[in-house]
């Protein structure tokens, strides 16, 4: 099999909407949690949020395709543009090479409500606006980018939910790995205004700790109440090793395992089982066994359920080794549909500056998390080999390994 290497990140998100601001936010400890009071009137429960600023594209994208793109496109247009250039991709390169594009997304809300209402206001389809149906569709963000620039390989969304970046990472791994694609876009982007919520709060997944909203967003601690929605966009250039020396690429690291599972169980309860078959696929696609890997990032979002089976599903893997666990949700809020690539690129920087960001407001363990390594505080000390957990609603599970390159 051809070995697949990150050559270019770009983020977008509520830490930063660029690596160095991320970088930074990461080292730090800060929190991109507030409140959005305008929600209360609207029947929200919680208003926190992760806030993500709106990118303003007017001085590089003309109306006409401004106008098919939603929300969570504007992120992933930002993310990918700087990939590229990360990745020293230029416009010959975009013109001579077949590169594929898989990127998670699994909802556009906000487009599909503001059409149907536009309907209802004029009782006429016609005038609901030409660029409504390219911005509602679930595909709308690969569709926006594959056009944008130029990609012509593989072109796919991938909507499993909160695995989604994940899945996005690992199956362009595999088409790398098999001589199908010599690169490959991945990401994954979210959404974040309120009606891309709104029905998580009406079934109480969100915290109610909105007079701290800093410390709201609580993985794996005994005090957590709920998930802190959030979003922006995070794309990873995938590339096949040869291709990628060969044009001098600069190697970040490498994908070196994918595992994924479903648990075929509970639509929104998760459980143990399927977490730990995704985690023990990923050991066994990589050749590694759990002593090889030096931190975890968790996809703990600060549920009571879903840290609680997370860490049954760690420690049944890891046992009582003492590798660093964290979620970076403490600081950013649940990313949901992007969180997967995110989570990597925030997992680079930290390896790629020798430190590992704190799992912030973990103050109080549970029975489960004390079994666990949870640094509450930032750790400053090199690692070559992360580990990232993402799981979704409808039981699926998805776990990806990375090395550093040197």
């Amino acid at each position: 099999m051809k070995r697949v290497v990150i050559t270019g990140m770009g983020i977008y998100s509520c830490l930063g909407t660029s690596l160095d601001q991320v970088r930074q936010s990461l080292y730090e400890g800060k929190s991109g949690i507030t409140t959005i009071p305008e929600r209360r009137s609207f029947g929200f429960r919680s208003t926190l949020t992760g806030v993500v600023p709106k990118p303003d594209l007017k001085a590089v994208l003309n109306r006409h395709q401004r106008a098919m793109m939603p929300e969570e496109a504007l992120y992933a247009y930002c993310a990918t543009a700087d990939a590229l250039k990360n990745a020293h991709i230029e416009e010959d390169l975009l013109n001579t090479e077949d590169i594929g594009l898989i990127y998670g997304n699994d909802s556009s809300a906000e487009a599909v409500i503001q059409g149907v209402d536009r309907v209802r206001q004029v009782n006429d389809t016609t005038l609901c606006g030409v660029g409504t149906i390219f911005k509602s569709m679930n595909s709308t963000v690969t569709m926006n980018l594959g056009c944008l620039f130029h990609l012509r390989g593989i072109n796919l969304t991938i909507s499993s939910a909160c695995a989604s970046a994940s899945h996005s990472v690992g199956l362009g791994t595999l088409l790398i790995r098999n001589g199908l694609q010599t690169m490959v876009v991945a990401g994954g982007a979210q959404e974040t205004n309120m009606y891309a919520v709104a029905s998580f709060d009406g079934i109480s997944a969100f915290s109610l700790r909105e007079d701290s909203p800093e410390k709201a967003s609580r993985p794996f601690d005994r005090d957590r109440d709920g998930l802190i929605p959030s979003g922006g966009a995070a794309t990873v250039i995938l590339e096949e090793y040869e291709h990628a020396i060969r044009r001098g690429a600069p190697i970040l690291a490498e994908v070196v395992g994918w595992g994924f599972s479903a648990n075929g169980d509970h639509i929104s309860n998760p459980n143990v089982d399927g977490p730990a078959k995704s985690l023990e696929m990923c050991l066994r696609d990589a050749g590694l066994s759990p002593d090889d890997i030096e931190y975890i990032n968790a996809h703990a979002t600060s549920t009571p359920v879903g840290d609680a089976n997370e860490a049954k599903a760690l420690y049944r893997v890891f046992g009582d080794r003492a590798v660093p666990i964290t979620s970076t949700k403490s600081q950013t809020g649940h990313e949901m549909w992007m969180a997967g690539t995110s989570e990597i690129i925030y997992s680079i920087l930290m390896m790629k500056n020798d430190f590992i960001a704190a799992n912030i407001n973990f103050e109080n363990p549970d029975e489960d998390s004390a079994k666990l390594h949870i640094a509450g505080k930032r750790l400053d000390r090199h690692f070559d080999t992360f580990l990232s957990n993402s799981f979704g609603f409808g039981g699926t599970n998805s776990t990806l390994i990375i090395k550093n390159f040197r």
